[in-house]
C-alpha cells in the first residue's frame, strides 16, 4: 500500500514578498528619521558656547547692526565652537528679519548654551546690565567721551542735550553752568546701548538718592542749596586728596563766606584757563583772568562747579570742621596735607615755605 503524497510549499527566499519589502521600508524610514532628529538635535540644542577661561563671554550688538554684523562678532575666537552651525539656524529661523529683528545690547553667552536657546535670548532682547563708572570730569565735553568709551550712547545727542539750556532747566532745574552738579562720581548699572536722555535720567536718579532728607536738612542748616554745596565741594576736592583735610578746608571756605571775604581759591583761576589737571602752580598773572570763576575778583561762589565732586567732598561741606582758620597752604613735604592759619602773617610764612619748595623742584607753572 502506497503512502499518500503530502504537498510541499517551497518558498524562494531570493525574491522578497510585498510584506517584507514594506517592513524594510519602514525600518529605513525610521532610521532616517532618527538620524535627522539626531542631527537636528545636535544643530539646535548641542552646546555651542565653550566654557570661558577668564569669566563669561559677551556679545556686543550695536544699534543698527544686522545679521551679518552679529555673525561676524560670533566668528571671533572664543565666542562659539561652531559659528557656522549658529549661522545656519539663524537663517533658518529668520533672525534679522522684520519679524525677528536684531536687538542691540550686551548679551552674556552662558557656557553650554545651544544655538536655539542663544537665538531665543538674542531675539528677546534680554540683555544684562553693566557697571558704568562715572569718573570726575572738569569740563562738559569730557562727559560724552567718557560715556562713549563705556556705553553705546549717541555722544552727539548727549553733547546737544548738555548744551540745551531750556531742556536742562525744564527737566532737571539746572542750567548749562550748574548741570555738572547733577553728576556724582560712582557706579551706575546701565544697559550697554543707553540713549543719551536715558543716561542723564539715570544720573539724575542717583543724584536724588544721594540728596535724601538728612542731607537736605544739613545743607539747609548751612543756608545752602544742594547746588551751592556741590560747587563748594568741587573746590574742596581740587584743593586736597587727603580725606582728613577736606572738612577743615571746607570750614575755611565757609568761614570766608560768612565774613564776606573772597574765597580766593586757586583752582577756580585755572578752570577758565583749562589748566585743571595740567598746571601745578598758580601765578600772579592768573589772578587777573577775566572770568566769573575768578574768586580773587568776585566774592561768593562761582557760577558752577569746577569739577564733579565725589560724595566724600560733598559730605565734607555738609559736615565741616569748626575752627577759626581762614587761610591754608599745601605743606612743602609733598604729603598732600595742608598747613592752616588764622592770621595772614602766619599764612604768609606757610606760603613762603611752599613757594620755596616749588622753586627747588623747578616747577614754574
Amino acid at each position: 500500500m502506497t503512502e499518500p503524497v503530502v504537498p510541499v510549499l517551497v518558498v524562494d527566499s531570493s525574491r522578497p514578498t510585498r510584506q517584507s519589502r514594506r517592513g524594510w521600508l519602514v525600518v529605513l524610514v525610521l532610521a532616517l528619521a532618527a538620524l535627522a532628529a539626531g542631527l537636528a538635535y545636535q544643530l539646535l540644542y548641542r552646546s555651542n558656547v565653550p566654557a570661558a577661561v577668564e569669566g563669561p563671554a559677551y556679545l556686543y550688538i550695536r544699534r543698527g547692526a544686522g545679521l551679518k554684523a552679529v555673525l561676524d562678532s560670533l566668528r571671533q575666537p572664543g565666542q562659539l565652537s561652531r559659528p557656522e552651525d549658529f549661522a545656519c539656524v539663524a537663517r533658518w529661523r529668520g533672525y534679522g528679519s522684520p519679524a525677528r529683528p536684531v536687538r542691540p545690547g550686551r548679551y552674556t553667552l552662558p557656557a553650554g548654551t545651544g544655538n536655539l536657546d542663544l537665538l531665543r535670548l538674542l531675539e528677546s532682547g534680554r540683555q544684562d546690565t553693566l557697571v558704568f563708572t562715572l569718573r570726575p570730569f572738569h569740563y562738559l565735553p569730557q562727559l560724552p567721551r567718557q560715556a562713549g568709551r563705556q556705553l553705546d550712547t549717541d555722544t552727539a545727542r548727549l553733547h546737544m542735550l548738555l548744551a540745551d539750556n531750556a531742556y536742562l532747566v525744564g527737566r532737571y532745574g539746572l542750567d548749562t553752568a550748574t548741570v555738572r552738579t547733577l553728576f556724582i562720581p560712582g557706579q551706575l548699572r546701565l544697559c550697554w546701548p543707553t540713549p543719551a536722555a536715558a543716561f542723564l535720567d539715570s544720573v539724575a536718579a542717583r543724584h536724588r538718592r544721594f540728596w535724601n532728607a538728612k542731607r537736605l536738612a544739613e545743607a539747609d542748616s548751612l543756608n545752602m542749596t544742594p547746588v551751592q554745596v556741590a560747587v563748594l565741594a568741587s573746590i574742596v576736592q581740587r584743593e586736597t586728596a587727603q580725606p582728613t583735610d577736606k572738612p577743615i578746608i571746607a570750614g575755611v571756605y565757609l568761614n570766608r563766606l560768612r565774613r564776606g571775604q573772597p574765597l580766593q581759591a586757586d583752582p577756580t583761576l585755572l578752570w577758565p584757563l583749562h589748566g585743571l589737571g595740567t598746571r601745578k602752580r598758580v601765578l600772579n598773572v592768573d589772578k587777573s583772568v577775566d572770568s566769573p570763576y575768578n574768586t580773587y575778583r568776585h566774592k561768593g561762589l562761582p557760577p558752577g562747579p569746577i569739577t564733579t565732586p565725589y560724595p566724600q567732598a560733598l559730605e565734607a561741606v555738609l559736615r565741616p570742621a569748626h575752627h577759626h582758620y581762614v587761610f591754608f597752604c599745601a605743606r612743602p613735604d609733598g604729603s598732600g596735607f595742608s598747613d592752616f592759619a588764622a592770621t595772614f602773617a602766619q599764612h604768609k610764612q606757610n606760603a613762603r615755605r611752599y613757594q620755596h619748595h616749588l622753586d627747588s623742584l623747578k616747577i614754574k607753572r
